[in-house]
């Protein structure tokens, strides 16, 4: 079946806010075999929205809208439909004395114009809407269906998972679509592409590549008349793609690094100790994201200068002749942190974040360095990008590199 998404807004043609819900939509509808054939977006104009609407109904079969549900005098999406429609739209009791429940409950009162948020046309149902006041429309006519959405992306996404996901399942019969995401970093993208371009024709499962602030994801979607064939389509395409990429998978899913990291340390009763200089504490704020890190994790030194660095004991002509951006300067920190806080491992990070060039170093470039106690490692990277994205990028390559020492 053809999809399309329209997003409603002219914050979103004038760039004040980003389409994610359409990013959203687009990453959920293979999940239900469905293709999405296109992607619109429109101001809080009505006839501009019909015609779009007329668009989307000569080449689509499901039509998703974001957006222009709420209670203002912009907010036209309801109109339009109803326009396109040539249907009345009438007001819901029920949902009228919905929203008074919960204005009561939130001690507000409720003005007037809520009551627009209660608007229903004959060929609609309601969708419920457990995060805000904004319900969606469910509409099925000649042999089409147009469901419509809130905009704010975390009212969108629960009405999705909660409600919507599920009709559209059962609508659609009795296929099971099964999907599993490897994440991979060290390679680029092209790289990735390019070692796994043999999967990327596959109809059944399907292999997607998708860049990442943590690397590079690869879906892999079955289609199946069961649970369990559509696992094993998957679990055979993974097999494949391990043996190609190898240890450059880190993880799959809702895997992070940090957890991943955190888990090996457990396991193997050690503990961790950082020192960081450019990336300001991200390392440790990401370390310590994870429940349970005090175990494991004995703190961390933001040591963003120099003279800091010298005043837990790295030595001062090392800096002069290597650079603070250096892989002899991280390995001296990893093993001045480790020593300072009594850890098992010390992990140090610098980086040339921007806006210029640092010791003649080019803005991205990355300096890691790991001492386990016994040895220790260096490595440098290079990721050009903003300010924040190299210092996203820089504790990334850090806790990969220390998951391939802890193994």
């Amino acid at each position: 079946m053809k999809t399309e998404i329209i997003s409603i807004g002219t914050e979103l043609l004038l760039g004040e806010i980003v389409d994610t819900n359409s990013a959203y939509l687009a990453s959920q509808l293979p999940l239900l075999g469905l293709d999405l054939h296109f992607i619109s977006t429109v101001g809080d104009n009505q006839q501009r929205l019909i015609n779009i609407l007329q668009q989307a109904w000569q080449r689509s079969d499901i039509i998703f809208t974001t957006g222009g549900l709420g209670p203002t005098q912009d907010d036209i999406t309801r109109e339009a439909i109803a326009e396109f429609l040539d249907e009345e739209i009438s007001t819901d009791p029920q949902l009228v004395k919905e929203f008074e429940r919960l204005f009561k409950r939130f001690k507000m009162e409720m003005p007037k114009s809520n009551l627009k948020q209660a608007g229903i046309i004959p060929s609609a149902q309601i969708i419920a809407n457990p995060r805000g006041t904004a319900p969606g429309w469910w509409i099925e006519r000649d042999n089409h269906t147009i469901i419509t959405m809130p905009g704010p992306p975390n009212e969108m996404q629960l009405m999705w998972t909660k409600v919507i996901m599920p009709r559209l399942q059962q609508k659609l019969g009795r296929a099971i679509i099964v999907s599993k995401t490897l994440k991979v970093f060290g390679l680029s993208e092209a790289k990735v592409d390019e070692l796994v371009s043999s999967f990327l024709a596959s109809s059944n499962p399907t292999v997607g590549t998708y860049a990442k602030p943590d690397g590079i994801h690869l879906r892999i979607t079955a289609k199946s008349c069961t649970t369990n064939d559509a696992q094993t389509l998957i679990t055979e395409k993974e097999k494949d793609i391990r043996a190609i990429l190898g240890d450059n998978i880190w993880g799959t899913d809702a895997d992070s690094l940090e957890a991943t990291v955190g888990t090996l340390l457990t396991s193997k009763g050690l503990t961790l100790a950082s020192m960081e200089s450019s990336t300001g504490g991200l390392l440790a704020n990401c370390i310590t994201n994870i429940p349970g890190s005090s175990k494991y994790f004995k703190g961390g030194i933001i040591a963003y200068t120099g003279k800091t660095n010298t005043s837990y004991g790295i030595d001062e002509q090392l800096i002069s002749k290597h650079g603070l951006v250096s892989t002899e300067v991280t390995e001296a920190m990893a093993s001045a942190v480790r020593h300072h806080l009594h850890a098992d491992i010390g992990i140090a990070l610098t980086a040339i974040t921007g806006p210029a060039e640092i010791e003649g170093k080019p803005i991205g470039t990355i300096c890691i360095g790991i001492d386990n106690g016994q040895h220790t490692s260096s490595f440098t990277r290079n990721y050009p990008g903003n300010r924040p994205q190299v210092k996203q990028r820089a504790v990334i390559s850090a806790l990969f590199e220390l998951r391939r020492v802890l193994l």
